[in-house]
């Protein structure tokens, strides 16, 4: 260790760990949090750690040194295990192409083993939780199919704050689905929310047409009354006593609505694994989580044998 000190400048250790002290959230062992607490702490801290043991201290914080800075441990490359910090940090700071396509395999692993484990955990993917994300999307492959008085309804066990406070988070919703429905320029008719306006108009026309039916009705008698109702009925084909009107939405089967739900969390998860959910996540955090590196793994390993055993 008294060779760190040679090979390291004094005057180098003392620029480094002093700009690293009074870097904002800079990582502490828990049982050096408390010790760390002002600025000349923290750097008596880095000095000692720095002076003491050169490969922890660049394991620990060499991804906050720059490239200046790192080449103050040019002097020690004869360390492996400092050599091979040195080697990592360098390839993160200028990466050569193939280091380019390794870290692009690297970070697609990690984000599916995370997303396997947001699957696994059942909240992230659910349709609610996705509908929140993409509202217009989910109103596409799903709402529209739907019975949209449903979402406003009191559930089992709810109270009546909880009610509330889903109505307008609905709302919210809503007025989601409207706006980019607007922007695309869908009919006024088809905009969300509408399914009862476009109801009540076509009821205020059948009332209008019933009226005018008994108006006429007056005026040419009841004979003329039947043969007009027969020859209207002749026209417009036998008309169903119950069944949605006109105006309502289409109603797809169980198997195509999960059809359209397998559809719609295809495309959520693939939107995740490209990066789109960044307002949800830190894909920082899981792009750099090499535990999921053993999650990968495993699920390779476990494909592997499982190939193995089928071609037997």
């Amino acid at each position: 260790m008294q060779e760190t000190r040679q090979a390291l400048s004094s005057t180098a250790m003392q620029a480094i760990s002093g700009r690293l002290s009074i870097m904002e959230n800079l990582y502490f062992p828990r049982a050096l949090q408390q010790t760390a607490m002002e600025p000349s702490q923290r750097k008596a801290i880095l000095l000692d750690l720095l002076s003491r043991d050169a490969a922890v201290f660049l394991e620990r914080y060499g991804s906050q040194l720059t490239s200046e800075e790192l080449q103050e441990f040019d002097a020690l490359k004869d360390d492996y295990e400092i050599n091979w910090h040195l080697r990592h940090l360098q390839s993160m700071m200028s990466p050569s192409s193939k280091d380019l396509r390794s870290r692009s395999i690297t970070v697609k692993n990690r984000r599916r083993a995370y997303m396997n484990k947001l699957i696994d955990d059942g909240q992230y993917f659910s349709e609610d939780a996705m509908r929140e994300r993409e509202p217009y999307l989910h109103h596409e492959y799903l709402g529209k199919f739907q019975d949209p008085s449903g979402r406003s309804m009191a559930r089992p066990g709810e109270r009546w704050s909880e009610t509330l406070l889903r109505r307008a988070e609905e709302a919210i919703l809503v007025a989601k689905i409207r706006g980019e429905q607007q922007r695309r320029g869908v009919a006024e008719r088809d905009w969300v929310g509408n399914e009862r306006k476009q109801e009540e108009e076509e009821e205020e026309e059948e009332e209008e047409e019933e009226e005018e039916d008994e108006e006429e009705d007056g005026t040419n008698g009841s004979s003329l009354s039947l043969q007009g109702s027969v020859a209207q009925d002749a026209i417009n084909g036998p008309q169903s006593s119950a069944g949605p009107s006109e105006g309502a939405g289409v109603t797809l089967s169980a198997s195509d609505m999960q059809d359209q739900m397998d559809q719609f969390t295809h495309i959520m998860q693939q939107k995740f694994l490209s990066g789109e959910d960044s307002q949800h996540l830190d894909y920082r955090k899981i792009d750099e989580d090499e535990t999921l590196d053993d999650h990968w793994l495993m699920e390779a390993s476990h494909d592997a044998e499982e190939r193995y055993f089928a071609e037997d």
